[in-house]
């Protein structure tokens, strides 16, 4: 079971408008990538979905979901139900082990389904010493276009870092996924109707310099 923590974000909202490398018609780069799928379900599922591997979470449709996130040395889905209130897990290698703002792998994403559906995604982490929930200045927001659909954009700087204050010395810092600063990451997942988010991974770097 996880653990609850008092928590502090400050947030922001950034639309899904960055804009895409060349490479194929849908704006993601071309090259192997591994697959994620995050689907929105009207109902709560009850199946165990430990180790199931699928390429696929479900998170709620309408409603907040946890995803989990577990340092490890391939993408896996370790818990595919994000429904269940435990939040599902999602394991992953580090991006920037020595925070120099180069990233080894990259995140791309879009968002389908109908124009009216949109999903808001925050990276967060707590700060140990003091017990405080800390989330990226900047929620990422997904959001489904009518006619030409939506193309990939490269969410890497959202959801590979934390951009967080937490020594409230007046400075935003960066912080890279895993990082020891901080412990317990996860995405927090607000859904309004988004029936699939889809992200890639991809072995090429992105730059993400500090504030």
């Amino acid at each position: 079971m996880k653990k609850l923590y008092p928590y502090f974000c400050l947030v922001f909202v950034l639309a899904l408008v960055v804009p895409a490398y060349a490479g194929n018609g849908n704006g993601a780069p071309s090259g192997p990538h591994y697959n994620l799928n995050i689907i929105g379900v009207p109902k709560d599922k009850s199946a165990d979905m430990d180790d199931n591997n699928g390429h696929r979470i479900f998170v709620r449709l309408d409603g907040k979901s946890q995803i989990w996130l577990r340092e490890g040395e391939e993408f896996n889905v370790l818990d595919a139900n994000g429904t269940d209130g435990d939040g599902a897990e999602f394991e992953l290698p580090r991006a920037d082990d020595d925070n120099d703002g180069v990233t080894v792998y990259s995140v791309w994403v879009r968002a389908l389904g109908k124009p009216s559906g949109s999903a808001d995604i925050s990276t967060c982490a707590i700060d140990p010493d003091t017990g405080l929930e800390h989330c990226v200045m900047y929620t990422l927001e997904m959001r489904t276009k009518g006619k030409g659909g939506n193309k990939f954009a490269n969410v890497s700087k959202d959801l590979l870092y934390i951009f967080a204050d937490l020594d409230s010395d007046g400075t935003v810092e960066r912080y890279p996924l895993f990082d020891e600063a901080l412990e317990g990451y996860f995405w927090d997942y607000e859904n309004n109707g988004l029936k699939i988010a889809q992200f890639r991974f991809y072995e090429i770097s992105t730059e993400v310099p500090a504030l």
